[in-house]
């Protein structure tokens, strides 16, 4: 008796998973739960070996059979993230982008980490003349600041301003950087949170995103920050397309990001047009709650 029941919770939640993985973008958003549900779907393949070890248990071919249904649907979904290798070649452009945490002491230490060697820095949560902005002053020769978020140069920022993404306060950028091939627009954003019911703002803040994205002509464009969209959430595809990810392009794994002692998803992005990812990778920032996103990018000549 006992046997037969649990080859039939095997069975009965290796078809429930596999449906979920494979069906997710199908399921309503009963309330935002959805999206949520979303960003931390490759954690759903854990359930795998606890499936194959009930079908131990109960000795059943059959349970052990059902167990393997998710894990061949995870393998397909996201065993290309795991065996990407970056395509390399020469770059242009090193970028990074950084929630460095509000409450943060460590910023400054965060920030000299992981600019080392960067061209171009995005920052978020930035508290104004706080030791992340002084540590960042220090290190590159031009900046363009904005209430919490900041970008942070190598190269002449020829144009600056702020970008409305459907907030009471400014939580975006626009800035243009003359690079030795060209002008590059980059935009540093840090949308509204998501929680489990609670995704409306931050819907609202991405379909902003994308009209800044779709209302701007420039060649060659970068979108950097806290999206709080993770690369499974059914909404990042507001923004992918029309526009990459680095990461996906260019970085082996999942590149997760948040929280920073064991991350289980990735809100911070690199999105781009009109340039090519080389590598893409994360990186860790001392004290903050968030870890770092990194690649490298190649600027095409016109």
């Amino acid at each position: 008796m006992l046997k037969r029941v649990i080859v039939a919770v095997v069975v009965a939640v290796a078809v429930a998973v596999s449906l979920v993985l494979g069906g997710h973008g199908l399921l309503p958003e009963f309330g935002g739960f959805t999206p949520v549900l979303e960003s931390l779907l490759p954690w759903l393949g854990t359930a795998v070996p606890l499936l194959l070890l009930g079908a131990a248990l109960a000795r059943s071919r059959a349970a052990a059979a059902a167990a393997l249904l998710p894990a061949a649907v995870w393998g397909v979904m996201f065993g290309p993230d795991l065996l990407r290798t970056a395509p390399g070649g020469p770059s242009d452009l090193s970028v990074a982008t950084l929630n460095v945490g509000v409450v943060n002491d460590s910023s400054g230490l965060a920030v000299r980490t992981v600019a080392k060697g960067r061209d171009l820095f995005a920052a978020q949560e930035l508290t104004p003349g706080g030791p992340a902005a002084a540590e960042l002053d220090t290190l590159f020769p031009h900046k363009v600041q904005i209430s919490t978020v900041g970008l942070w140069s190598r190269f002449p920022i020829v144009e600056r301003g702020q970008a409305d993404i459907g907030l009471d306060w400014v939580r975006a950028l626009r800035a243009v950087v003359e690079t030795p091939k060209g002008r590059v627009t980059v935009y540093v954003v840090h949308l509204a949170s998501a929680r489990p019911g609670e995704t409306a703002q931050r819907d609202r803040t991405l379909a902003h995103a994308r009209r800044l994205v779709d209302a701007d002509d420039s060649e060659r464009l970068l979108l950097l920050g806290d999206l709080n969209t993770a690369t499974t959430d059914r909404k990042r595809a507001d923004l992918v397309p029309p526009l990459i990810d680095a990461q996906e392009e260019a970085g082996t794994g999942f590149g997760f990001t948040w929280p920073a002692s064991f991350p289980v998803t990735r809100p911070d992005h690199i999105l781009y047009r009109g340039l090519t990812a080389t590598s893409a990778g994360v990186e860790p920032a001392a004290g903050s709650d968030h870890r770092a996103a990194v690649a490298s990018l190649r600027i095409s000549r016109r």
